[in-house]
C-alpha cells in the first residue's frame, strides 16, 4: 500500500507538505501550484489512494448512509433501491445495505452496528409486512437524518416518502367504472397497514360521488402475514371464496399486484377468462406486471423516484448537521399513475 511517505520520497517534498496537498488542508492555499502539480503527479504515478478510514476519524465524517430493507425478496424493494443507489452515488455517499428479514432483533442489531460505524444518515425501505414491528422509537433514538420509504408517518423526528394512496385507489376504481363495471369486488389490505385506510377512503370517495354501490358481500380483507409472497396466496384463496359465493362480479380491484396475480390465477382455475369475463386491476406496478399473462393493469408507484426523494431529504439533513442549522422531518406524498395493460377491458 502506497503511503504519503512514499509520495514524499518520489516528489522530493516533506511528508507534511504532501499531506497538506493530498488532503486539501486549509494550508494548501499557501503552497505554490508547481509544488502541488509535482506532488499530484507523484501520487498518480505510484497509485496512491487516501486512507478514507483515517480521514473519517479526523473529520468525524464517514460519508456512508445506512440502507435497511424490510425484506429483500419483496418486489417492491428493487426499484426503490435503484433510486437510492443512484442518488447516493451522485451525492458521494456509500450505501451500507442490510436486509433485516422482518425481524426486530435483526433490525436492532444492524442499526447498532451501523451507528457504531458512524453512518451519517439512514434510509429504511418498509413494506406492508414490516409494520407490526414498532421500529420508530429505535430510529428516533438514532438522532441522525432518517427517512422511511413506503410507510406514512406523523412524527417530527423521522421523514417519510409515500405514494398518495387515496388518489391511487380513486384512479383505480374510476378506471373500472369508466369501462362500465358496476359489480366490483374489492380485496382490501390488512387493517393494521397504514396504506389500507387511505386506499379504501379513495374507493369510498369515488363511490359516493359516482353513485357506485359497494356490495359488502364483495369486500374481503387480506390477512396479516410476514411473508411478502403471501398476498399472492391470499389473493388466490379470497378470489376462490368470491367465486364460491356465486354472487356476480365483473371486476376485481386488488390491494396490490401480488394479490392481483393470485386473483387472476384463481379466476383461470375456475375457467373465468381475464379480461373477457372479469377485469382485474392491481397497485404498485412491480416489474412482473408487464410480463404477466395477461399483462396487469395497475396503479404505478414511482418507486425509483421515491428512493431518490428519500435520499434528497436525508442528504439535506446531513448537510444541515454539518452546517449546524435546524431541520424538521419532511413527509412527502408522490403522485401515482394509472398504467393500462391487458387485464382490464370494456364491459360488453
Amino acid at each position: 500500500m502506497v503511503t504519503i511517505r512514499d509520495v514524499a520520497k518520489e516528489s522530493g517534498f516533506s511528508s507534511t507538505t504532501v499531506s497538506i496537498v493530498l488532503n486539501n488542508a486549509p494550508l494548501a492555499r499557501y503552497i505554490p501550484a508547481t509544488t502541488k502539480k509535482r506532488i499530484e503527479r507523484a501520487a498518480k504515478k505510484l497509485g496512491y489512494r487516501p486512507n478514507l478510514f483515517a480521514r473519517s476519524l479526523r473529520s468525524k465524517r464517514s460519508h456512508t448512509v445506512g440502507v435497511m430493507v424490510a425484506d429483500m425478496t419483496d418486489p417492491f424493494c428493487i426499484p426503490v433501491l435503484r433510486g437510492i443507489e443512484n442518488a447516493l452515488y451522485q451525492s458521494n455517499f456509500l450505501p451500507i445495505l442490510t436486509d433485516v428479514q422482518n425481524e426486530r432483533s435483526r433490525f436492532e442489531r444492524y442499526l447498532e452496528m451501523m451507528l457504531d460505524r458512524r453512518v451519517e444518515g439512514l434510509l429504511v425501505v418498509a413494506n406492508w409486512l414490516f409494520l407490526d414491528i414498532n421500529l420508530l422509537a429505535d430510529l428516533e433514538k438514532a438522532s441522525i437524518p432518517t427517512a422511511i420509504i413506503g410507510c406514512e408517518l406523523k412524527t417530527d423526528a423521522v421523514s417519510s416518502v409515500i405514494v398518495d394512496n387515496e388518489v391511487g385507489a380513486h384512479m383505480a376504481v374510476e378506471h373500472l367504472y369508466s369501462l362500465g363495471h358496476r359489480k366490483i369486488a374489492f380485496i382490501r389490505g390488512p387493517k393494521a397497514l397504514t396504506d389500507s385506510s387511505p386506499r379504501w377512503k379513495g374507493i369510498r370517495s369515488f363511490a359516493k360521488t359516482s353513485g357506485l354501490e359497494l356490495d359488502q358481500h364483495l369486500i374481503l380483507d387480506l390477512p396479516e402475514s410476514r411473508d411478502p409472497i403471501s398476498s399472492f396466496e391470499a389473493g388466490f384463496k379470497l378470489t376462490e371464496e368470491l367465486i364460491k359465493q356465486k354472487r356476480p362480479f365483473t371486476a376485481v380491484m386488488a390491494f396490490d399486484d401480488m394479490t392481483a396475480f393470485g386473483t387472476i390465477r384463481a379466476l383461470a382455475k375456475a375457467g373465468v377468462r381475464v379480461p373477457e369475463q372479469c377485469s382485474v386491476i392491481g397497485f404498485d406496478d412491480v416489474a412482473t406486471c408487464a410480463i404477466y399473462t395477461p399483462a396487469l393493469t395497475t396503479i404505478r408507484q414511482p418507486l425509483e423516484a421515491m428512493g431518490t426523494a428519500a435520499v434528497s431529504i436525508v442528504v439535506d439533513g446531513i448537510n444541515a448537521v454539518q452546517e449546524k442549522r435546524e431541520t424538521t422531518a419532511l413527509h412527502r406524498k408522490v403522485g401515482p399513475e394509472l398504467v393500462v395493460r391487458e387485464s382490464t377491458r370494456n364491459l360488453l
